[in-house]
């Protein structure tokens, strides 16, 4: 498959799941994390699929299309492993569904990331709350959720906080 054939899917999958999840926490309160702004896209999707709800985005800079980067008071710049502890101690389960976008194209390298953001995403994320992101997080106690019809197994992770 080339790469680009590999982007389509990829992004393909994204947006399933993104749209998957949404309906998921339809009926749960709480707001949305965007992990990676990038160039903006996903952000765009999501305000838009979800224009009730506040988004809150992290990135180490802004590179994002110029109508896609979120409001000041929404964006946190700076290493996320860094500046997240204090986004969760002032946002105690508040998140309904944490977007994750972040990580390479090593393994090894993803696996360690996940395994250091996961215990500071765990206290931000609301009971019943949704994770969908482009690297697996074991280990975490959240229930991980099949993949979507039409998206490849391994391609995209979900999964599901608990309720109390």
């Amino acid at each position: 498959m080339s790469r680009l054939d590999s982007f389509i899917r990829r992004m393909q999958a994204q947006r399933t799941c993104l749209d998957w999840a949404a309906r998921e926490i339809a009926g749960l309160p709480g707001d949305v994390m965007e992990l990676g702004l990038g160039n903006g896209r996903t952000y765009d999707h999501l305000r838009e699929s979800m224009p009730d709800r506040a988004i809150w985005v992290f990135d180490r800079h802004i590179a994002a299309h110029p109508g896609c980067i979120p409001p000041r008071d929404r964006m946190v710049l700076g290493e996320v492993l860094e500046t997240m502890p204090a986004f969760v101690a002032a946002h105690p389960a508040g998140m309904a569904l944490i977007h994750a976008d972040l990580g390479t194209g090593d393994d090894v390298a993803n696996r360690s990331l996940a395994a250091a953001l996961a215990p500071l995403l765990g206290p931000v994320l609301a009971p019943g709350g949704m994770v969908v992101a482009n690297i697996g997080f074991a280990g975490t106690g959240w229930e991980e959720l099949p993949e979507p019809d039409g998206v490849s197994p391994g391609r995209y992770y979900l999964y599901r906080r608990p309720a109390k």
